[in-house]
């Protein structure tokens, strides 16, 4: 296992680690390190950032966090996963060689090499630290609301999703994530807390960790009717690896418009254009539903040249982020649930 993918483990919090950026974060930490922190109450909270190297607000939220308890004792034990120190050295999701470190936890499918050995230790070094609940802090690259993802709606996740976010995403892929593998030990989140640059993201996400510091235990009554917008992510969208694609009207395969992001989290009726295709074009939009099934012919169709909505749906997470594009995806397609 490389220097890149071993897992080290501190037990307080080492000089300049409240100071450095992500881009300097390699000077402190020689990898991917699990920092376990003692607290008034044992049980920890688990929190996790840095999955992708370029979503550094997760970073700079738990420094905050750090740095108002550098001289007073923490509320609860907190454990915390600094995780791709190494992609945020380089400012990017993830490094050429690597499996992502948000697709590559226990129950994420092919062979994750290194980087799966080393997130199944880091899971199972917090199963049997039996956490109180567990946070994963990201940002997004497109205009996106400030969001909680959970893949389980039990009363507890969801009492927990909602101190951060009124609107709430369950989803079952993609398989592998952080969420994914802790909600198996404990309520489990992932936090989308705007884009890396906004201030107001990294500060609202260090309140929330701060107040689940505070927390003797998390609510078991139902979240009160009308206080969550609940959505279920029902498809992945991709742009095929051999399509070309451009945001700015540049000849492509697929034209977005500049204003693509302003669709996340509107829901768009039948018709809605999402693309202009060039002439002989096929709809080249790869779009698979939670069981991993081709749907692009449910939610898709090809009309006058463009790429237009069958149904109508809400998109989560679009991006003109050509890179984030071909390393995940396009975007999600939500639907409303009702809140159980």
């Amino acid at each position: 296992m490389s220097e890149a993918e071993s897992l080290h483990v501190i037990e307080q919090v080492p000089r300049g680690l409240l100071e450095a950026p992500a881009t300097r974060l390699h000077e402190v930490l020689p990898g991917p390190t699990l920092m376990h922190l003692p607290g008034r109450r044992a049980e920890p909270l688990f929190v996790s950032v840095l999955l992708h190297g370029d979503e550094t607000g997760g970073l700079r939220a738990i420094q905050r966090v750090l740095a108002e308890h550098r001289d007073r004792a923490l509320p609860r034990a907190l454990s915390v996963f600094f995780g791709n120190v190494h992609a945020g050295r380089a400012g990017v999701r993830r490094l050429e060689d690597q499996a992502d470190f948000n697709r590559a936890w226990p129950g994420s499918e092919g062979d994750t090499g290194a980087v799966g050995a080393l997130l199944a230790e880091v899971l199972e070094a917090m199963r049997l630290r039996r956490p109180f609940a567990s946070i994963d802090l990201h940002n997004n690259t497109g205009r996106n609301p400030y969001f909680a993802c959970v893949t389980r709606t039990d009363n507890v996740t969801l009492q927990l999703a909602s101190l951060f976010s009124r609107t709430v995403v369950v989803f079952r892929r993609p398989l592998g994530t952080q969420a994914s593998a802790f909600s198996a030990l404990c309520p489990a989140v992932a936090c989308e807390c705007g884009q890396s640059i906004d201030e107001l993201g990294v500060a609202h996400a260090a309140e929330f960790v701060a107040g689940a510091l505070h927390l003797a235990q998390l609510p078991v009554h139902p979240v009160g009717k009308g206080d969550l917008h609940l959505f279920h992510s029902v498809a992945r969208v991709r742009v095929a690896d051999a399509v070309t694609f451009s945001f700015d009207g540049s000849p492509a395969a697929l034209r977005f418009g500049e204003d693509l992001e302003w669709f996340n989290f509107r829901e768009l009726a039948p018709g809605t254009v999402l693309a202009q295709c060039a002439p002989g074009t096929d709809v080249c939009l790869e779009v698979r539903d939670e069981h991993d099934r081709d749907v692009a012919s449910i939610y898709l169709e090809r009309e006058a040249g463009c790429v237009q909505l069958r149904r109508g749906v809400m998109p989560a997470m679009l991006t003109r982020d050509a890179r984030a594009v071909r390393l995940d995806c396009l975007c999600y397609f939500m639907e409303r649930l009702a809140q159980p």
